[in-house]
């Protein structure tokens, strides 16, 4: 083969890679775009799992990588867990599953920035003297740093999504300065890094970034994880994309765009559905006081406790329900009853509909992947802004283990740690029904709910799960 053969074949190699990483590109796209809406999510996830495999098989094949055989052992290994882990997770576990894999992409950022620092000529972002060109420099640290900062968040979200830290958000003394100082001096050292590639300055890098992920989280409360949550989803894309500028790899700069962006939307819409700064959140807590710790009922006040058979009855009477999802539910595992009482409920002619708050559960569409798991149909199911406005002509606010989404403190009370947050309106509702395992909780903002006190509030204290079952039974009855 002459030179200009080998000329044309690097070339057309090129091209292909890259021709081949834009169709990856466009099915990422349209997996996102899948991905807005319920019924269309299992669409998305095809066009994400093609676009991944086209992206995965052009690297393999325009890449000299490790063998063939090493590389099939890896994602047999690494498939299998996916496999048994999906097949095993529970429901209910999901948002701190979610928060494990950002960790897993935030360490596999590091690791990546790491084996490119210790054999630069191997990523060919260095000469034949071994030292690194000054644009790889920057693209290394940032990606490391942003890498760390996501795998130590998210061990942190994992710990308190799974019950093993408190909830409570962890007030350090001199946060802000902390946290700021600390971030101050990693872009410090990732401009020193241009100069000087020393060890010790990437060490450097390395354990300030895990240090601030930790910093960032722990003043965090249980209130905000669905905001945590799509945030480190957003840091992940980003370091995904800065280690794609350091491997030269199209597809890693496109996916973690797409990821870092969306992610970051998705972070600033959440905060405004709970009258929540960006800003603050992002930078670990800021504007959080005492109060997002939650905490008990502040005053006894008369309210009316019901029974299964009593809910039984005014709900078959009722021409209208809607169904009002929360945390608690999840917890109970109730999705699957509460949709068989839907049900139910239809055959006799009540129009049944549920509706989901943006930030209801521990992470973003938790409620929805719920009642997608139960099967409830897709129809039934609205967000808060398109059904609102239907509580003043519903006979029955079914509220199942929802709490600050549904507080009028939102609207009235200008002192209260959740005032401008969007909330149903379920104080309009003929009936209210609401289900909750005491009187003593209050939810992650720590307020009262005079919702609970309203003349038409029936309070069904017990586990969500049997009281819907039992109410299930008092229908069939």
């Amino acid at each position: 083969m002459g030179h200009t053969d080998v000329i044309f074949t690097v070339v057309h190699f090129d091209v292909v890679a890259a021709l081949a990483y834009l169709v990856a590109g466009v099915f990422f796209i349209l997996a996102l775009r899948g991905l807005s809406s319920p019924a269309t999510s299992q669409r998305g996830n095809r066009f994400g799992m093609i676009g991944m495999t086209i992206a995965v098989v052009t690297t393999l094949v325009t890449h000299q990588l490790a063998s063939l055989a090493e590389i099939a052992i890896a994602i047999a290994i690494g498939g299998a867990i996916g496999w048994i882990t999906a097949r095993r997770i529970k429901m209910t576990d999901m948002p701190q599953l979610v928060a494990a894999f950002h960790s897993l992409v935030g360490m596999a950022a590091v690791l990546v920035g790491w084996a490119a620092y210790l054999n630069p000529i191997a990523f060919g972002i260095a000469g034949p003297d071994g030292v690194i060109e000054t644009q790889s420099r920057v693209e290394l640290g940032l990606g490391i740093a942003i890498g760390a900062i996501t795998f130590s968040g998210s061990v942190i979200a994992f710990l308190k999504l799974a019950g093993k830290m408190s909830g409570a958000p962890i007030m350090l003394p001199l946060r802000h300065v902390i946290n700021l100082g600390t971030v101050a001096a990693i872009l410090a050292l990732v401009g020193w890094f241009t100069q000087d590639q020393g060890f010790w300055v990437i060490a450097a890098i390395t354990a300030l970034s895990f240090l601030i992920g930790f910093l960032l989280i722990i003043p965090i409360g249980g209130a905000d994880m669905p905001v945590v949550v799509s945030m480190l989803n957003s840091y992940s894309g980003w370091a995904a994309a800065a280690m794609g500028f350091t491997l030269h790899n199209t597809a890693m700069i496109i996916t973690g765009a797409l990821v870092g962006s969306s992610g970051a939307i998705l972070s600033y819409i959440m905060c405004r559905a709970m009258n929540r700064s960006f800003l603050s959140v992002i930078a670990g807590g800021f504007g959080v006081d005492a109060a997002a710790a939650g905490g008990e009922a502040k005053e006894q006040r008369p309210w009316k406790r019901g029974s299964a058979e009593d809910a039984a009855f005014l709900l078959g009477e009722a021409e209208n329900v809607i169904i009002i999802p929360g945390y608690g539910m999840a917890v109970a595992q109730a999705q699957h009853v509460l949709r068989e009482m839907g049900d139910q409920l239809k055959a006799r002619g009540v129009s049944v509909k549920y509706a989901i708050h943006p930030v209801a559960g521990r992470m973003p569409g938790h409620m929805n992947v719920l009642l997608a798991e139960a099967n409830v149909p897709y129809d039934e199911v609205f967000e808060l802004e398109d059904i609102n406005s239907e509580f003043g002509q519903c006979d029955v606010a079914f509220i199942i283990g929802a709490n600050d989404v549904v507080n009028p403190a939102a609207k009235t009370d200008k002192a209260s740690p959740i005032y401008g947050m969007p909330v149903f309106d379920v104080e309009k509702a003929k009936t209210i029904m609401f289900i909750k395992r005491s009187m003593g909780g209050v939810g992650y903002a720590g307020v009262d709910n005079d919702v609970f006190y309203m003349d038409q509030t029936m309070m069904l204290l017990a586990d969500a799960k049997k009281m819907v079952e039992d109410i299930v039974k008092a229908l069939a009855h």
